[in-house]
């Protein structure tokens, strides 16, 4: 569909993102509406821009992400910058229904980050470095992947938004600045920068029980009722674009 049409981004304070959002039937990924969500959901990423977007903060409450990441969204990064976040192109990936596992040794890392959600903030997350992602794809098939670097990151931002949850519950709060602050103040630097300024630690904590990221693999595989909506709710103005990070 050439012109899938641009949806309104739900911002914080709705109720949509503060809900565990409902599992999607396999079957229903097979329907045209589901499809078109989807092509709609990737467009809208796309004019944020940005590098994720899950169904909840198009007002739709189920567990239904999509991801791309490339050269076109580094933006002023420099090249130690780029392999410091392990930042490598991510081809367009549909997760249905995904829950994740630390992989390798659970390793988290500090990086700022920002979300479509909530515009003109940016702060310092922790976040595993690698996880073990089982889920669904756009066509019902099974995903069992690695992520790792910044895609890691990305899928962890969005599987957080379909459990209700917001980066700004897991944020270093004394690192959260305005988009003009970082670029200011904190962009091309080092986080252990920031951190040493305004005065928060950098955590790097052990890998957490595997039942804190994510339902089963059987309910991501398990035929439940149909969550899917009769429209797409449209009541949420799109706040102005802008230059966000690092979504």
């Amino acid at each position: 569909m050439s012109d899938p049409g641009i949806l309104p981004i739900v911002e914080c304070g709705d109720p949509v993102l503060r809900r565990p959002a409902e599992p999607v039937d396999p079957s229903d990924l097979r329907t045209s509406e589901v499809r078109l969500l989807i092509a709609r959901m990737r467009a809208t990423m796309e004019a944020a821009p940005g590098v994720g977007l899950a169904a909840p903060q198009v007002g739709v409450p189920i567990r239904l992400v999509v991801l791309r990441d490339g050269p076109e969204r580094w933006g002023q990064l420099t090249e130690d910058e780029r392999m410091a976040r392990e930042r490598y192109d991510l081809p367009f990936t549909v997760l249905a229904n995904p829950a994740f596992q630390p992989a390798g040794d659970g390793e988290q890392v500090s990086f700022y980050e920002g979300c479509l959600s909530v515009p003109g903030l940016t702060g310092v997350v922790a976040r595993h470095r690698a996880v073990r992602v089982e889920a669904l794809d756009e066509h019902g098939e099974p995903v069992d992947r690695v992520f790792s670097g910044w895609a890691a990151r990305i899928v962890q931002h969005e599987v957080d938004h379909v459990r209700g949850r917001l980066y700004l519950d897991r944020v270093e709060s004394r690192s959260l600045s305005t988009i003009g602050s970082y670029a200011r103040l904190w962009a091309g630097r080092p986080t252990e920068d920031a951190a040493a300024s305004l005065g928060f630690a950098l955590s790097r904590l052990a890998a957490q029980p595997a039942t804190d990221h994510g339902q089963s693999s059987a309910a991501i595989f398990r035929p439940r009722r149909r969550a899917v909506p009769g429209r797409l709710r449209d009541d949420h103005p799109a706040g102005p674009p802008g230059k966000r990070h690092p979504r």
